[in-house]
């Protein structure tokens, strides 16, 4: 009776006015001139973008805060820790600190501007970046450089992704709002011994909301995780772990997308 509440629904197709349009292409033209320019420096290139997102003069602002543009001035959380790669991270700092600032204005609560602007900066900024990825505002990671994402994968509002160590999202993975995947953990006794895994989401693994996924945990393909459950262990493929700590309730028969077509177990 229950699975009568459900359809299919997949993502409407939406576009802005025309004259939006094109203002967006524009500026969307000349991110990717500055993404892909070997000569120009990217953080002034940073800092430029920045100041016309946020202030039409900029000459009527504080110094100070003209000066927080631009990511040579700044820190940020990830430049603290001791296994950072400098030379990766440093190349990616300015497109991050650029997601960063981008996602708290206006113009990144804009879903349609937003995912054009963060599929190119995931691009550039992640180990590899696949086609059709849906971003949305508030997504954070720690390097970028050591984050795997497949085709057709979808990161809802502020999920959280730590690739201290490894993390690969498979094709076709959706996490949900307030989502936490994590690669590294700490000793119990010593806080300052870090142990760095490689965490593995999907293909086709569903995280839903508010639920965590630790370091070196693999979900397989079609696996679910429910909501506010805690992965501490492998989710082997079609099952539908829930809890704390996450165990099996279900499992999915392969190839089968309606909920009718589930095996309960005992």
């Amino acid at each position: 009776m229950m699975e009568e509440r459900y359809r299919r629904m997949g993502y409407r197709e939406l576009r802005p006015a025309p004259e939006a349009q094109r203002c967006f292409d524009d500026f969307l033209e000349r991110l990717d001139r500055a993404l892909g320019d070997p000569e120009g420096d990217p953080n002034l290139a940073c800092k430029a973008l920045l100041e016309e997102i946020y202030f039409i003069d900029p000459s009527a602002v504080s110094e100070v805060l003209i000066q927080t543009f631009d990511p040579r001035n700044i820190t940020l959380e990830p430049e603290y820790y001791e296994e950072v790669d400098p030379k990766k991270y440093y190349d990616r700092k300015p497109w991050i600190w650029f997601w960063i600032l981008f996602d708290r204005s206006p113009l990144g609560m804009n879903c349609y501007l937003g995912f054009e602007v963060r599929q190119r900066l995931a691009r550039r900024i992640f180990k590899s970046c696949g086609q059709r990825v849906k971003i949305f505002h508030g997504v954070e990671f720690t390097f970028g450089y050591n984050l795997s994402v497949g085709d057709n994968v979808i990161l809802h509002k502020y999920v959280f992704i730590d690739d201290r160590g490894e993390v690969v999202i498979h094709d076709g993975t959706s996490l949900s709002d307030f989502v936490n995947v994590y690669s590294h953990s700490h000793h119990m006794e010593d806080i300052q011994r870090v142990a760095l895994g490689r965490t593995e989401l999907g293909p086709r693994a569903r995280l839903t909301y508010h639920s965590t996924v630790l370091s070196g945990v693999r979900m397989e393909e079609n696996s679910l995780l429910g909501a506010m459950a805690l992965a501490t262990r492998d989710i082997p493929a079609h099952h539908v772990n829930v809890g704390i700590p996450a165990k099996t309730v279900v499992v999915k028969e392969p190839g089968k997308q309606s909920s009718k077509e589930t095996t309960r177990l005992p």
